[in-house]
């Protein structure tokens, strides 16, 4: 039998691809007819190994079959890369949220990270998010079927009684024919239909919040992830194509806020340390768009560093603001922040202060974010000067603010030292450096020479081959080739170990250099024997012949 599998789109832990085989092809997360498929999994022996077994039971009893996929377990991986890795027994986990989540840590250790995960007799559409949210890639019919016959009538949002649906609720061809069986398996089609779409915008994690919500195991499995930052965040993308919602209040734990507010904290370095105002957020993006940003901007004068508070991103300065996710969320705007919220908040505000002292700190705030900006310099020891006589945009409070930077230094400070530190943990020296060209257009030279590229979208650098001269980071080394398209993970044969998905790299070699951008993280690259591992902008020959 020939399997193979090809990674074409990645959200996290979530993927799509195309798996073929013997020259039939599906796009996943999908399910298939597992019998048509996998003709030789009926006669499998020594496949039913339970995730609960010990190593030495795995070690006797996990047989590997010929043909057909390969069987894999939490603490036996393997998976032939491109190929197909069954887990046998996965549905059992799904009322056990440790174990999920404990044997998805094994598995993504142990397997390959270029095969297809395949959880048999697991899928339904209730937890097909959930389940390609996760890592899997193909599921089968079993679990739908099973559910047609115990008379049960599948939805995203649970099983529920046949007899209890109302006539026109579902118009599907199953349903207006009256064969329960047909809706269900259609039920689960459509919804890996969804999956791929929010997969392929980016928001594959909005999906998975939303379809959750009636599984308190769903919920606490989602929750539990997060809680495993490591391993969430090798996987989770610098940039998305889409805005990040937070829409609920387990955005605060995504992985791409921790990351934000870890560089804020341990890569970031302010222009100036000798004042700082707390400012508001504002719902448009960026927030210097903003006309109530255009009047703190117009007061503050730059006499002071702009830190902006607000939820769920927590601390942004000035300089980072276009960034994703700070420059590219939406949250519901009540005017009301949670106890819980504020706490995790004030959390992150701890770690800027302590990290970036100042001199003075005047807070310019109201509402939630006051409380943050409070809770964290009484836990700092940091007097807080407040400049806020009402809405913090009126004139009142825009001449107080005024005021309180009577005397201060005013300083031009560029983005370009703070953007860089945040991006590539390194320190530049960017005297000289400027920023020039219209939004959307804007471009970090020095004199004539272009350095970096700004993407409009992302708010990130692109640096030129000119640009890495600065940079000591961010490297992908491949063996001796000059590349004709994109890098191939097996041409790579080192990589730095901060890559993400969406990282800009540099390519280098004995034959070339290239620009370019990491389409998976350092960690999948070198353990990677199929896929796109770096998008190529712009390539260098260095003269030596392969």
């Amino acid at each position: 039998m020939s399997i193979l599998f090809d990674v074409k789109g990645r959200d996290g832990l979530a993927r799509s691809g195309i798996v073929t085989v013997d020259g039939e092809s599906f796009a996943t997360p999908c399910p298939v007819e597992g019998l048509k498929v996998f003709p030789s999994l009926p006669g499998l022996t020594h496949a039913n190994v339970p995730l609960s077994a010990d190593q030495a039971f795995v070690d006797r009893y996990l047989v590997q079959p010929e043909g057909g996929p390969t069987l894999v377990h939490p603490l036996q991986g393997g998976g032939t890369s491109g190929g197909c890795a069954l887990v046998a027994n996965w549905h059992t986990t799904l009322s056990n949220p440790r174990k999920y989540v404990d044997s998805l840590i094994s598995l993504r250790k142990n397997v390959a990270p270029d095969a297809a995960w395949y959880a048999p007799a697991a899928a339904l559409p209730s937890n097909a998010c959930l389940l390609a949210c996760t890592g899997f890639d193909l599921f089968d019919f079993c679990a739908v079927d099973l559910m047609a016959a115990r008379g049960l009538f599948c939805t995203p949002e649970g099983a529920f009684p046949a007899d209890e649906i109302e006539a026109g609720a579902c118009r599907c061809v199953g349903c207006e024919t009256g064969d329960l069986h047909l809706h269900n398996r259609l039920a689960l089609l459509a919804e890996c239909a969804t999956v791929r779409r929010f997969i392929a915008r980016g928001q594959a994690r909005e999906l998975m919040e939303t379809r959750c919500r009636m599984d308190a195991n769903a919920v606490a499995v989602m929750r539990m992830i997060d809680q495993e930052y490591h391993m969430a965040e090798l996987a989770t993308p610098i940039v998305r194509s889409a805005r990040l919602l937070a829409n609920s209040s387990e955005s605060m734990y995504r992985p791409e806020i921790r990351r934000f507010a870890d560089r804020v904290v341990e890569r970031y370095v302010p222009p100036r340390n000798d004042v700082a105002v707390l400012l508001p957020c504002a719902a448009r993006k960026p927030y210097s768009a903003s006309q109530s940003h255009q009047k703190y901007i117009a007061a503050v004068a730059g006499r002071a560093h702009e830190v902006i508070i607000t939820s769920p991103v927590g601390v942004v300065p000035r300089e980072l603001e276009a960034v994703y996710p700070a420059g590219h969320y939406d949250v519901p705007v009540t005017g009301y922040w949670d106890r819980e919220e504020c706490a995790f908040l004030s959390e992150i505000l701890v770690r800027y202060f302590m990290a970036h002292p100042s001199g003075r700190v005047i807070a310019h705030l109201e509402g939630g974010a006051l409380d943050v900006a409070e809770m964290a310099a009484k836990e700092c020891g940091i007097e807080l000067e407040h400049t806020c006589t009402g809405r913090p945009a009126s004139p009142a409070a825009l001449r107080s603010l005024d005021e309180a930077l009577t005397g201060e230094r005013a300083m031009r400070a560029g983005p370009v030292a703070g953007m860089l530190a945040w991006q590539f943990d390194e320190a530049v020296a960017t005297k000289s450096m400027q920023v020039k060209g219209k939004p959307g257009r804007q471009a970090v030279f020095k004199g004539k020479t272009l350095l970096f590229n700004i993407d409009a979208r992302t708010g990130m650098y692109k640096p030129t081959f000119e640009g890495w001269q600065y940079l000591n980071g961010y490297r992908v080394e491949i063996d001796n080739f000059v590349p004709h398209g994109d890098v191939l993970s097996p041409g790579v044969v080192g990589a730095d170990p901060r890559i993400r998905p969406g990282d800009e790299v540099l390519v280098t070699g004995l034959s070339a250099s290239a620009t370019g951008r990491a389409m998976m993280g350092a960690a999948e690259m070198m353990r990677s024997h199929r896929g796109v591992a770096v998008k190529v902008r712009k390539v260098k020959s260095t003269g030596h012949q392969p």
